[in-house]
């Protein structure tokens, strides 16, 4: 039987941050994907935003992990050249509530660290996005974008010069726990003998776990599946800065609305909505839902022509809160919580773990 120090189950962007520091602790790494190539799940279905970490309830590990990632991403991708921007993005308030709301959000930033938000009247943000309707706005000049394949590849290099290594096509049928290791049994039937396994399966990470022998099942939370489409605009967009609706207070929404995001082209798309869902490969975009998505967007761009969505692609949240709950924390369950030496789970990744990938991965590697 081989045997190795570190097996990492998933190379999604988190999967591959948690290696990469796993490998420059000197530990021997090997990835396992199951997919023909990295960041086919999750990674690749998100709006590959830096987020600055306004949303998130104090002290939780979402706002922690986002706030000093997302510094640590911009470093990260001036030190290796992956294109990024950092161009900023506008909270828009249509309604009383959400206008009313906007100084709390404020608050909840400047308690997560976020200090940069400038509250803008319906004049100053037109100023800046002369399109753009809103009554008032929150300026976010810390939040921006990123080309999430090539931090990926990035990430996956630094591994391999480190002396990991990746390995696609290579699903993982079970765990086993026991005193002498984590036996990690693959598709095809190999079995590796590993001293630390971290579960980063993202979509499946749930399900892994469930298959993990030695683990007890109270400590597998159920997988939830919230389905975000995005529909793509046919011309190019006339704003500069993502626009994102202010949540309504009085409501709680598993996303952050149907916002527009700009890629590094300038290219614009809006989404992602909420679809929930029992089948988290279901991954076709509903032209039918383009009809809510003008509605939402004519709120802040009542320009929208008639015609110019186009449908574009759906991502899968993988959630371990339903949706009459509020969003989950993210959990990274070690042996302190499980008991099972070597073991880490990472449940309930969702955004912003894109922008939290290189914290998450020195959490996990600090960890054990």
């Amino acid at each position: 039987m081989e045997q190795v120090d570190a097996v990492v189950i998933g190379a999604g962007v988190v999967g591959l941050a948690v290696a990469r520091a796993l490998a420059l602790q000197r530990r021997e790494v090997m990835v396992l994907e199951r997919e023909a190539t990295i960041g086919a799940g999750t990674s690749s279905r998100n709006s590959e935003v830096i987020h600055a970490g306004i949303y998130y309830p104090a002290g939780s590990l979402k706002a922690r992990l986002c706030v000093q990632g997302r510094e640590w991403l911009y470093a990260y991708c001036v030190e290796r050249a992956v294109a990024h921007r950092r161009c900023g993005k506008l909270i828009v308030a249509h309604t009383p509530s959400q206008v009313a709301a906007l100084p709390g959000i404020v608050q909840t930033a400047a308690a997560n660290g976020v200090v940069d938000l400038r509250l803008l009247s319906r004049s100053e943000a037109q100023a800046l996005e002369p399109q753009l309707e809103c009554e008032a706005a929150l300026l976010s000049p810390s939040t921006g974008i990123v080309d999430s394949h090539g931090l990926m590849l990035s990430l996956q290099g630094d591994l391999e010069h480190a002396g990991g290594l990746v390995a696609c096509h290579t699903g993982v049928r079970a765990l086993r726990a026991h005193e002498q290791g984590i036996d990690v049994q693959t598709d095809d039937g190999t079995v590796l003998r590993a001293r630390t396994v971290v579960n980063a399966a993202g979509l499946w990470a749930c399900d892994l776990a469930q298959r993990t022998e030695g683990l007890d099942p109270a400590h597998v939370p159920t997988p939830r599946y919230a389905k975000g489409s995005y529909f793509s605009l046919s011309s190019r967009a006339p704003f500069q800065r993502l626009i994102y609706p202010a949540p309504e207070p009085d409501r709680h929404l598993a996303g952050l609305g149907v916002h527009l995001t700009l890629d590094l082209g300038g290219q614009a798309k809006f989404g992602p909505d909420v679809q929930w869902t029992d089948d988290p490969q279901d991954l076709a975009v509903d032209p039918a839902r383009s009809e809510a998505f003008y509605a939402e967007v004519r709120r802040y761009w009542p320009a929208l022509p008639d015609g110019a969505l186009l449908p574009g692609y759906a991502g899968m949240r993988p959630k371990i809160s339903g949706p009459d709950r509020p969003s989950a924390d993210f959990r990274i369950d070690g042996p302190e919580r499980h008991g099972v030496a070597g073991l880490v789970n990472l449940f309930g990744i969702e955004s912003p773990g894109l922008t939290s990938c290189l914290a998450l991965g020195q959490a996990v590697a600090s960890r054990l």
